[in-house]
C-alpha cells in the first residue's frame, strides 16, 4: 500500500495527539467520520500505525535522569549477539537499545532517578550481560529536542 496525502495527514495529526477524536480528525484533514474511521483502521491493519501510547513526564514519575550506554561485546557471533539482546530486554530500566556500525556494538538510553540509582542498574543489571567486553555511560546534562514524531 502507498500512502496519499490525506493518509500522511492523518499519520502527521495522529502522532501529535494520539488521543484526538475520530470527528477532529476527519475535520483536520477534510473528509468524512466515517471515511477517515475507514482510512484510520486501514492504517492499523497495514502495520503503519503499531499502537497508542501515554507520554509521561520522566521528572514526575521519578527518573529525571538520563544515561546512554556504548557496549563492545567480545565477539559478534550471532549466539553473543542473541543472548546480550536478550538479557538486556528483561531489564526495565532500559528504553531503547540499538544494534550500531561504528565504535560500540550497542548503545542503550537507560533512565535513572540519579547518579546513584544509576549505579544500582549498572552494578544489578549491566555487569551481568552476556558478552560485554566493555561499557561506555554518558549522561545527559539536558534535553534539548525530543520526538516521538516519525517525519511524514
Amino acid at each position: 500500500m502507498t500512502l496519499d496525502t490525506i493518509d500522511r495527514k492523518i499519520l502527521a495529526s495522529l502522532q501529535k495527539s494520539g488521543r484526538m477524536s475520530n470527528s477532529d480528525l476527519s475535520n483536520r484533514v477534510n473528509l468524512s467520520p466515517s471515511a477517515c474511521h475507514r482510512r484510520v483502521q486501514r492504517l492499523e491493519a497495514d502495520g503503519y500505525i503499531r499502537g497508542y501510547v501515554a507520554l509521561l513526564d520522566p521528572r514526575k514519575i521519578g527518573v529525571p535522569t538520563t544515561v546512554f550506554v556504548e557496549i563492545t561485546l567480545q565477539a559478534q557471533a550471532d549466539e553473543v549477539l542473541e543472548a546480550f539482546e536478550k538479557a538486556v530486554a528483561r531489564i526495565p530500566d532500559v528504553l531503547e537499545c540499538h544494534l550500531m556500525a561504528g565504535t560500540a556494538d550497542y548503545i542503550l538510553k537507560i533512565v535513572a532517578e540519579n547518579t546513584e540509582d544509576y549505579a544500582r542498574i549498572h552494578r544489578q543489571h549491566l555487569t551481568r550481560l552476556p558478552g560485554v567486553a566493555q561499557m561506555q555511560s554518558s549522561f545527559a546534562l539536558r534535553t534539548v529536542f525530543k520526538t516521538t514524531a516519525l517525519p511524514i
